[in-house]
């Protein structure tokens, strides 16, 4: 019996991303683990569902049947929007057809939670996966670009609400949307209806956002969660100050809840999130980490399952 039989508060689900086994931003991170390996150590964990990793099979009846082998659902599946470059909006209304095709066809397996939410954020003019300073190339959005950005957001989002489906925004290091006063602004020009906010506690940490204020103002858009922990060592090193985002990555920066090296006060922001339980919904852990050096996956991902079992008690 895994151990997520032990612990599901009433309308919450814990997941977990295949980032602490395969990494979909850098695909040679971790690409020696199987689908297989890391879907069963998500299961043994205890999470209830993850999110679709690079390396998972594109066979929709293959990756059912292994995800309900295992008991698991998808937590949320990832479009990556690019609005604010030429061309982009239909290369985002691609993407976002197949994943609306993929949800469809997998939630008509009856998975045991069916997926409700997609992930997106902008990556026109992102760096983050380039070898550039992200202290000095960040990318600042015109108000054209903004503009455009909000109204692909509300077109797409309400193409998803049709859908039965909810589109939560991700800030993310590196890109056009990543500082609290980003978040600020996205919700403000965004229409609530169609665009919530997938509120990224590492991301934000990192961008120096007072995440429990954005937690108390945006509180009725919050529709998901990554839990997502920075090493403080790490963010404060100097020898990084110019470093691009992998660099930070491949030295750490990112760890689970529970890990006693990372800064966010998971405690707080939990208790802020869910005042007298309110927040219904997925929490999914994310920490980009490198397999090969320190603790193995299965480690991360059991330390901040038992840190979350407990906190959520």
């Amino acid at each position: 019996m895994s151990q997520a039989t032990t612990i599901r508060p009433e309308g919450i689900h814990l997941g977990i991303t295949p980032t602490c086994w395969t990494n979909d931003d850098f695909p040679l991170i971790g690409n020696d683990i199987p689908m297989e390996q890391c879907l069963s150590e998500i299961a043994l964990a205890g999470f209830e569902g993850c999110s679709i990793g690079h390396n998972f099979t594109t066979d929709v009846d293959a990756l059912t049947a292994a995800m309900h082998l295992r008991g698991l659902s998808v937590s949320e599946p990832w479009v990556s929007t690019y609005f604010t470059v030429p061309d982009g909006a239909e290369r985002t209304a691609c993407d976002l057809l197949k994943v609306l095709e993929f949800l469809k066809d997998f939630n008509a397996g009856d998975p045991p939670v069916k997926t409700t939410t997609i992930g997106v954020a902008e990556f026109g003019h992102s760096i983050h996966l380039q070898s550039l300073s992200l202290r000095s190339n960040r990318p600042e959005f015109t108000d054209e670009q903004w503009a455009d950005l909000c109204k692909g957001l509300n077109k797409i989002g309400e193409i998803v609400a049709s859908q039965g489906f909810t589109l939560a925004y991700h800030p993310h290091m590196g890109t056009g949307v990543q500082t609290e006063q980003d978040v600020d602004r996205l919700m403000r020009d965004t229409d609530p209806r169609y665009v919530s906010l997938l509120l990224d506690t590492g991301h934000l940490t990192w961008a120096g956002a007072d995440v429990r204020g954005v937690v108390e103002r945006h509180r009725d858009r919050i529709a998901h969660v990554h839990l997502k922990n920075i090493r403080s060592s790490v963010r404060a090193d100097r020898t990084l100050a110019s470093g691009s985002f992998r660099e930070y990555v491949d030295a750490g920066i990112f760890t689970v809840p529970g890990d006693t090296e990372g800064e966010v006060d998971f405690d707080t922001l939990l208790k802020t999130l869910r005042p007298g339980d309110s927040y219904r919904g997925w929490l999914v852990v994310e920490a980009e980490q490198d397999p090969r050096s320190g603790q193995p996956p299965l480690h991360h991902a059991q330390t901040a399952h038992r840190y979350l079992t407990e906190a959520l008690a």
